[in-house]
């Protein structure tokens, strides 16, 4: 019968100034909730320290502590499917490394799960980044939302819980591509978010640049919605009569007026802009057949090289 009731997830990236840090915060915090836990350290293939560590800090704590172990770098979201697979506590709780988001505010999480709430999301109260980090994630968010319909408040911030039965259904999907938090989302009966405290990156440097960003949230709406191609549709449906319209009184406007060329950059600028349309629909359809791609080829999401644990 399983008796752990909670497990941390941390995924690890070249956090080696600040890991110590981590662990004289984390484990303290478990330790006060007065409930069995683990913490599971996925290590997505650093290049610093941080494997070692992790190794020294399980040979201290091999109690609550295990250690995954990645032979490349996989991306955070493929380093927490790993520990999703691997834990086994009744909750969960993700938590990034750099300690933004505080591990005190754990048990802000696990008081909502109480109340009867499955998947339990997290909004920075005040978010220590650069502008353009919020007015990115501003925009991004309202993008998302009205997309894929999945309502998250602050997509960025990691520290988020999930009952055992999201982790499962979780665990059940076979994607090669998806954003975790979206996902639990729509398994959840009854999410919900709670504010949590926010604090600069005390060591080393984000992993997650402008382009990044972008990139995340592009994910993020072409694999959980179709919208993006059906607006396209539309688009090129409008633009299909406007043309025909256009041409209709191009045509009348030569019979009454006679031949004239004052008209040419005009049309050269409708072209270009109907070709830049054509070029963004061949990409947008080119993501959606790219994803298709990698998942048909049924390649491993990630490679373990090892796992540190106390045998049972």
């Amino acid at each position: 019968m399983n008796s752990i009731e909670l497990s941390v997830i941390v995924p690890v990236y070249n956090e080696e100034q600040g890991l110590q840090t981590l662990f004289d915060r984390l484990y303290p915090a478990l330790d006060k909730l007065g409930v069995s836990y683990e913490i599971v350290f996925i290590n997505d293939g650093s290049r610093d320290r941080s494997a070692a560590i992790l190794r020294e800090q399980f040979q201290q704590r091999p109690d609550v502590t295990r250690v995954v172990l990645f032979n490349g770098n996989f991306g955070q979201h493929m380093a927490i499917m790993a520990g999703f697979e691997i834990c086994r506590g009744q909750r969960v709780v993700t938590l990034d490394a750099d300690l933004q988001n505080p591990p005190e505010e754990i048990g802000k999480l696990l008081a909502k799960m109480d109340e009867g709430h499955d998947y339990i999301g997290s909004i920075r109260k005040q978010r220590s980044d650069s502008w353009w980090r919020h007015v990115a994630s501003r925009a991004m968010n309202r993008l998302r939302e009205r997309i894929t319909r999945i309502k998250m408040t602050d997509q960025g911030c990691m520290l988020r819980a999930y009952s055992r039965d999201i982790i499962d259904a979780i665990n059940s999907c076979k994607e090669v591509n998806t954003f975790i938090p979206a996902l639990a989302y729509t398994f959840a009966r009854n999410p919900v978010e709670v504010l949590v405290e926010h604090e600069e990156r005390a060591e080393g440097e984000s992993k997650y640049s402008l382009y990044s960003l972008i990139r995340l949230n592009f994910d993020l709406m072409t694999g959980f919605s179709v919208v993006p191609l059906q607006l396209f549709s539309f688009t090129g449906i409008v633009i299909s009569v406007l043309s025909a319209l256009f041409v209709v009184y191009l045509l009348i406007r030569r019979l009454i007026v006679g031949p004239e060329a004052e008209g040419l950059f005009t049309l050269f600028a409708i072209a270009f802009f109907l070709i830049g349309i054509t070029l963004f629909g061949i990409g947008l359809l080119g993501e959606y057949i790219g994803r298709i791609y990698q998942q048909v080829r049924h390649r491993p999401r990630y490679l373990v090289q090892a796992i540190l644990e106390k045998p049972e």
